[in-house]
């Protein structure tokens, strides 16, 4: 653990849509997807709605990945390796409100104390979101939201309007996103949350390729971003470490290696604790 200088990086956007049925979430995801990426062979929908992506293949050669139930966190991780493996840049899950859903059942499902029961579920949710911020892929995850009916007045009578309240996903996953995006059922969309600044105090706008590629120049600011460790080059640092300290270094640098080579740490820290006696 260290102070280091802060420094503007290039980044991947993991931005949220959300929308009642019917609001426009899948095209605007694959027109936004465009933008990013610049190239349909590039995107892949990761589709929980019935292969309603399909719906959309006019616009290009995009891929998609039918996930069928039951939608657990760990089918949409699966479905998340096999498209990073494909080599796709931009991932669109469209949508994240069954993998909440599909978790609220099992928890309604468990025996026991309902409190202490999240305990069984938390994990697998976190899991999944972990999955989805720290991915080096473009990420645009839809959601359903809850719908309401309010009364406005068209051409002098009041008629009821469907509108959309809080998203179907686990309370406050909307802080995890770069942006958030809420669409009205006339396709026009506005930022509840935006670190971008492109669009905070903006009017409504129907999201178009041109958003996409609007987000990809603010991706794109800034320095590279560190390339990642393999396994195999964190391995070779660990058996080659000269001394604790720097041991410590390292695995306080490499998280995402500290369970799978916590053995390997601690045989170098006993060896070279040997070496001074």
């Amino acid at each position: 653990m260290q102070l280091q200088q802060a420094s503007r990086k290039k980044a991947k956007i993991k931005l949220g849509l959300q929308s009642p049925s019917g609001g426009g979430k899948t095209m605007s995801a694959l027109l936004i997807a465009y933008g990013l990426c610049g190239s349909w062979d590039k995107i892949a929908v990761i589709d929980t709605e019935n292969r309603s992506a399909d719906l959309y293949a006019h616009l290009g050669s995009f891929k998609t990945l039918s996930l069928e139930p039951p939608y657990t966190p760990e089918r949409y991780i699966e479905g998340i390796d096999i498209c990073l493996e494909a080599g796709i840049e931009t991932i669109i899950i469209d949508s994240s409100s069954h993998e909440w859903e599909c978790l609220l059942d099992y928890h309604s499902s468990l025996q026991g104390n309902s409190f202490t029961n999240w305990a069984k579920v938390t994990p697998r949710h976190e899991a999944f979101v972990n999955k989805v911020l720290q991915s080096n892929a473009h990420f645009i995850c839809t959601m359903r939201s809850k719908v309401d009916y309010v009364l406005s007045e068209k051409n002098g009578k009041q008629v009821p309007e469907k509108v959309g309240l809080k998203a179907v996903q686990r309370d406050n996953l909307e802080y995890e996103f770069t942006c958030l995006l809420e669409l009205n059922m006339q396709h026009m969309a506005k930022a509840s949350k935006d670190r971008t600044g492109l669009f905070t105090g903006k009017p409504e706008f129907i999201p178009t390729i041109a958003t996409g590629k609007a987000i990809a120049d603010w991706c794109n600011q800034g320095e590279e971003p560190p390339i990642p460790m393999t396994y195999e080059q964190v391995l070779q640092l660990v058996r080659a470490s000269p001394s604790i300290a720097e041991l410590n270094t390292l695995y306080q640098s490499q998280p995402r290696f500290q369970q799978v080579l916590g053995h390997e740490f601690t045989a170098r820290k006993q060896k070279l604790l040997t070496a001074k006696v």
